[in-house]
């Protein structure tokens, strides 16, 4: 017996989104988010030991140059199409302003608040996520336990940073106003992939919409706050921008774009509470930066709430 498809061409976007695949992270997708949480946690460290030789916002540039060129390259072997009309483009558009204006967000506040508020505040995001899928992904709402999985999961969070809170002047407040502004824009940049016709389409695409605005875009923000082309590059700046441009941006994006197509986003979003704690690791182990005796706990509170949030019902 034939089954007649169903037309969602005239359904509201922001109504109903394409089905998923999975309704539950399995161990692959596990596995693959505590890989791509390590590698982000690991490129706080790469940023800080490039800053020497490169600019932030410049550092930022050339990652999503040198990555949206590999993306480009990866889609016409795959022959994968790169223009296509199949209504993503103004979607893919707006995502890649989010992407964009999130990260300028990101390292200008750096210039007002430090690393240990920009990441309680960066942090929300998941939140974000939780309430974007409540208003228009009915089909990947958390439970009551799911959200406090949220809050224990962020509670290991402020142990390890929590103490950064104290008498910030103002201004430390801008500084945190735009990491809030960039927490939001990371989840808003979630939920638009997952609630608009972005869903459809391949991981690769929608990476090459957010690398390829912000490549154009970083560059002139770059300008604008002042930054100079470095005179000189350091071997070691060299393989950070490496790492940051072929590994991150490239390779883990790819991944998490292809996870947040086929897996509910309020549960991939419960495991980036998982990079700040890698980046403060990585930090003691690489940079002799000091580490915080609560990050034991920290973990064991991270761990707790995302099976909480990815815990079955019954």
């Amino acid at each position: 017996m034939s089954r007649t498809p169903v037309n969602t061409r005239r359904l509201p976007p922001f109504v109903l989104a394409p089905p998923r695949a999975h309704a539950h992270l399995d161990l692959l997708a596990m596995a693959l988010l505590v890989v791509c949480c390590a590698s982000w946690g690991l490129q706080q460290v790469a940023v800080k030991v490039a800053l020497p030789s490169v600019p932030p916002l410049i550092q930022a540039g050339l990652r999503s140059i040198v990555a949206a060129l590999l993306v480009w390259a990866w889609m016409v072997l795959r022959r994968d199409p790169v223009w296509v009309r199949d209504g993503t483009l103004a979607w893919g558009l707006g995502a890649g302003l989010l992407f964009t204006v999130e990260f300028v967000l990101i390292y200008w506040g750096l210039e007002f608040t430090n690393a240990s508020r920009a990441v309680i505040f960066l942090y929300l995001s998941p939140f974000v996520v939780a309430l974007g899928a409540w208003l228009f992904l009915p089909g990947e709402r958390l439970r009551t336990v799911q959200v406090v999985g949220l809050a224990c999961a962020f509670s290991g969070i402020l142990v390890v940073f929590g103490e950064s809170l104290a008498l910030p002047d103002r201004r430390m407040l801008i500084g945190d106003a735009m990491l809030v502004s960039a927490a939001l824009l990371w989840g808003a940049t979630t939920v638009l992939i997952k609630a608009s016709p972005l869903a459809t389409a391949s991981a690769g695409r929608v990476l090459l919409y957010q690398l390829g605005v912000s490549a154009l875009c970083l560059p002139l923000g770059a300008l604008l706050l002042g930054e100079r082309w470095p005179q000189e590059i350091t071997a070691v700046a060299v393989a950070s921008l490496l790492y940051q441009a072929v590994w991150v941006a490239f390779i883990t994006y790819l991944v998490w774009f292809w996870l947040v197509r086929h897996y509910p986003a309020p549960k991939l979003a419960s495991f980036t509470f998982l990079a700040p704690l890698f980046g403060v690791a990585a930090g003691g182990l690489l940079l002799a930066e000091p580490m915080s005796p609560g990050l034991l706990a920290a973990l064991v509170l991270v761990a707790t709430g995302i099976w909480l949030v990815n815990r079955r019902p019954g």
